[in-house]
């Protein structure tokens, strides 16, 4: 209990948010998260593991585009559409312990980086303002709480996609290190920067 009789809260503020500190903050937000991709893929190399270098690129490629008409991801080998389960089992049986693949195909190679670089500021400007929405529903949280809740984001983000990857389709445990330290480090930038920002007394509030 405090002096005045109350029960502690985690959320010091119950003034919603408005929407002018929800788009600097989600903007803000964004910014950080596309620049340690950047320096993730670039500066530091942390997804090396995730392209690496085949010496028979060329002849592999070569060979491929002789198979493969239409672009799409590929399980080798796999059974037909529309196989009965009984041979998909028997296939899995005689494939244990065998070379297998999983390979996505494209047709053709386009050199344009601006088209995935909007997308990718827009996709983070949209998780940083859905995170505010969330986080400030009953209020504006603690600093600290609001850090929490990013790298909970971050961890639920890495989870669902590059480990899920991993548990189902066997991908390497070296290609989950640069997911798993983009998703702690980018949204724990951002949950400090939140942190701030959302408890920011001020005229925009």
């Amino acid at each position: 209990m405090t002096k005045t009789g109350k029960l502690p809260t985690l959320y010091p503020s119950t003034k919603p948010t408005n929407m002018k500190k929800w788009l600097i903050g989600s903007f803000v937000g964004a910014v950080i998260i596309f620049v340690w991709q950047f320096l993730s893929w670039t500066v530091f190399q942390l997804h090396e593991a995730e392209a690496r270098y085949l010496p028979a690129q060329d002849s592999v490629l070569s060979y491929l585009s002789t198979q493969f008409k239409e672009t799409g991801t590929y399980m080798l080998p796999t059974v037909p559409p529309g196989t009965s389960q009984e041979k998909a089992e028997e296939l899995g049986k005689t494939m244990d312990g065998k070379p297998w693949a999983t390979l996505t195909y494209r047709t053709s190679y386009t050199h344009d980086m601006a088209r995935p670089m909007i997308r990718g500021f827009l996709t983070g400007l949209v998780m940083v303002f859905c995170l505010i929405y969330i986080l400030t529903r009953a209020g504006t949280p603690a600093g600290i709480r609001i850090f929490a809740a990013s790298i909970a984001m971050g961890l639920i983000t890495f989870l669902w996609s590059p480990y899920m990857m991993h548990n189902w389709f066997q991908t390497p445990v070296a290609d989950l290190w640069g997911p798993l330290t983009d998703s702690l480090v980018a949204w724990g930038l951002t949950g400090i920067w939140l942190g701030w920002w959302l408890n920011k007394e001020g005229k925009s509030r």
